[in-house]
């Protein structure tokens, strides 16, 4: 009698069991330790754990907002103020008859030689670029440029700051043919590229009595330095 008594208790304890196990396998999650802690949430965002300096992943929020350009209000990149240059200085423009002075003046030395000066009457920086296209009276023909007076950089004018270029009027021994005096002198200026168009012409005044020259007429690039435009 006692071992039939048994039997029917553990008959429903075994049920009971086997009905446990079969929950925890169509769950998917197994058998669990009774007395394992709770697992941390997948949900806490990336800017509570994330290194700093390092982006977030998945939900998370951890992105590096330092490393984007400034944004103006409309979210796009802000721009550079116009009329400045990439490092905030203002851009530079090119040097002409409306935004600088010129003189031309005959000096005893060299023989036979006028100075150009022209001098930055703007508010920003000028360049000079290549050298200075001369037109005597109405000369029909554009002077030469001396290659070998070429510097290595353009000239560069701050403003109030002049610049220079030497003129060889005539041959010294009288090898010139077709030898003049004019009253007139037109100035132009070249652009970024050779021979285009710079801008405004200057028309500096001459001595009363003109000023001669001949075939032999060649000009200087623009130079940095009164010497170095009468010194070739």
């Amino acid at each position: 009698m006692r071992i039939r008594r048994t039997s029917r208790l553990l008959v429903p304890a075994v049920a009971a069991l086997a009905a446990l196990s079969l929950t925890a396998c169509e769950d998917g999650t197994g058998t669990k330790d009774e007395g394992a802690s709770l697992p941390v949430s997948s949900t806490v965002t990336g800017s509570t754990t994330a290194t700093p300096g390092a982006t977030g992943t998945g939900t998370g929020t951890g992105t590096d907002s330092a490393a984007k350009p400034a944004e103006t209000t409309s979210g796009k990149p802000a721009a550079s103020a116009p009329g400045k240059a990439a490092d905030g200085s203002q851009a530079r423009v090119l040097c002409n008859g409306s935004n600088t002075s010129v003189t031309a003046q005959p000096v005893p030395r060299p023989l036979n030689h006028m100075l150009l000066t022209v001098t930055n009457t703007g508010s920003k920086t000028c360049d000079l670029t290549y050298y200075p296209v001369l037109r005597f009276d109405e000369m029909q023909w554009v002077p030469r440029a001396a290659q070998e007076t070429q510097p290595q950089a353009v000239t560069t004018l701050a403003p109030g700051k002049s610049g220079y270029a030497g003129v060889l009027l005539a041959a010294a021994d009288g090898s010139g043919d077709g030898g003049t005096t004019a009253k007139k002198l037109t100035v132009s200026f070249q652009g970024a590229t050779p021979n285009s168009d710079g801008g405004a012409a200057a028309t500096p005044s001459l001595p009363a009595e003109g000023v001669y020259y001949d075939s032999s007429l060649t000009v200087t690039y623009w130079q940095q330095t009164m010497e170095d435009a009468l010194t070739w």
